[in-house]
């Protein structure tokens, strides 16, 4: 019986192997939810006894932090980019094993591990995730590196998206392949003159293959040669099907629909419960209606807000920017903060003009408003337990943690009607079909639509009986990352019957 046989038909999970691969880490490296997922799904799936093991580029940072490390092989002069090695080490307090490639001649720099000081991308970034990729398949094919070889191949977003490609390319025996596309907007895109030092074939260069409207894709490598591909909402899966969302590769997804699963990604409990919270002025347990009015309390004091227990504080923390309905915000925080009488408490960086906007807006209305730029952390958990409500008017949202935590914190969500929002919040007044209300969902991304979603959270928010049960319930709610992993140990367990004909 072949190993694939094997990892299906047993009842012991242990057996079923897979490698995670993926560009940013959290705590080791984070620059959006990509490091969030990465942390904590393979911990999720090593506690339903799956043997997975981590890939990222061995960046300074990563190499620093990373914890029991050992030499496990000697990777050569892959792709012609310098001595490399792998190394094997631990997250803090973790028993996945993390795998590091360590090649300091592309992955030896500090900072943002895609842009240069210059805020422009890294000119070779094409080789650096290109040997993301390269290793990711030699961990998987012919002869094993380390010892041990996947079932399942999970490659996460453009940086890993060349693995499939290459095991592809070289034939042979090979694991299941599983591609995670997070955003759609971020393509992995290169001048065809990568594909020579990549040592992949011309033939490649295709509809078939890697090409896109001239270019190499490498987000494409992925969603064409993998053999499932899944995404971080069941709305944004259909949404990335359509012109609108798909960003091009609307057709391809459309033509492999039947390969395309959104799974909504979960939260990390250890980190954001209010009840073990220590960035909190007070602890509480989720749905404690007492405990977060004097967590209200304490964040009007820190910002310097009248401690007016009866206006409703409305929260944003997000990049600042029109992609998350940031104008939209701008536009209507006068009405907000004069007509319907509301507090704001804002946290984020972005655009400099969405900035220096929220700015004049803070100096003008500094009694009513109070504007962190940057980030902050601890800031971040004292304001989700202050808030009353939480505002994320996007554009479009693949998943989003954001109000998922705000449900937790007991902050009522007012958000887009999109991605993975519209599968978290079911309106109050438009009940889901499967979900009672928990928030208020906009009709459309414009001011009188925001406008409209606050005026009905407002005279909810004076009903206290009523407003105190919806965000108690909201409180109970379950988005841990053990339903959604279990849900990825579904799709891995069903690929591989496929696979082996079982």
């Amino acid at each position: 019986m072949n190993h694939l046989v094997q990892a299906v038909e047993s009842d012991n999970f242990q057996i079923m192997r897979v490698l995670f691969v993926s560009s940013e880490v959290f705590p080791l490296i984070k620059t959006g939810g990509l490091a969030d997922v990465a942390g904590a799904l393979p911990l999720a799936l090593a506690r339903l006894k799956t043997d997975v093991r981590l890939l990222m580029p061995g960046y300074p940072q990563a190499l620093e932090a990373a914890t029991r490390r050992k030499v496990v092989a000697d990777l050569g002069n892959p792709l012609g980019a310098g001595p490399a090695r792998l190394i094997e080490g631990r997250l803090a307090d973790s028993k996945v094993p993390l795998l590091l490639i360590d090649c300091p001649s592309l992955y030896g720099r500090d900072g943002n591990p895609y842009l240069g000081p210059d805020g422009k991308d890294w000119p070779d970034n094409a080789s650096r995730f290109g040997l993301l990729g390269h290793t990711a398949a030699r961990l998987c094919a012919g002869e094993s590196l380390i010892g041990w070889k996947p079932d399942i191949l999970h490659g996460h977003d453009w940086q890993a998206g060349l693995a499939p490609a290459y095991l592809a390319a070289w034939g042979g025996t090979r694991p299941g392949t599983v591609f995670t596309i997070h955003n759609i907007a971020y393509q992995g895109l290169f001048d065809p003159s990568v594909l020579a030092p990549l040592e992949l074939p011309i033939t490649s260069f295709s509809m078939a293959g890697l090409e896109y409207y001239g270019q190499v894709s490498f987000l494409k490598a992925g969603c064409w040669y993998s053999d499932k591909i899944t995404t971080v909402s069941p709305t944004y899966a259909r949404q990335i099907q359509i012109p609108e969302q798909g960003c091009g590769m609307e057709g391809l997804l459309a033509g492999r629909a039947e390969d395309l699963v959104g799974i909504l990604n979960g939260t990390d409990d250890a980190i954001w419960n209010p009840a073990s919270d220590s960035y909190l002025a007070e602890r509480y347990k989720p749905g404690d209606m007492i405990g977060k009015a004097r967590n209200k309390a304490a964040l009007q004091r820190e910002l310097g807000l009248p401690m007016q227990p009866g206006r409703l504080l409305i929260a944003v923390i997000s990049r600042l920017n029109d992609h998350k309905g940031m104008d939209v915000v701008i536009d209507s925080l006068p009405d907000l903060l004069m007509r319907q009488h509301c507090q704001f408490a804002g946290l984020g960086s972005g655009d400099a003009v969405i900035e220096a906007q929220f700015r004049a807006l803070a100096d003008r209305h500094s009694h009513h408003m109070a504007l962190h730029l940057g980030y902050s952390e601890p800031l971040a958990h004292r304001i989700m337990a202050g808030a009353d409500a939480f505002l994320m008017p996007s554009r479009m949202e693949p998943c989003g943690l954001t109000q998922m935590y705000a449900l937790k914190y007991g902050a009522i969500p007012i958000v887009g009607a999109t991605g993975g929002l519209v599968d978290t919040v079911a309106d109050i007044d438009v009940q889901g079909e499967t979900k009672a209300g928990r928030g208020f969902v906009l009709d459309d991304i414009g001011k009188a639509s925001l406008l409209r979603a606050v005026k009905r959270a407002n005279a909810l928010f004076k009903d206290k009986v009523e407003w105190n049960r919806t965000a108690a319930a909201n409180a109970g709610l379950d988005f841990s990352w053990k339903q959604s992993a279990q849900h990825y140990i579904d799709l891995y367990s069903n690929l591989l019957k496929r696979r082996s004909g079982a």
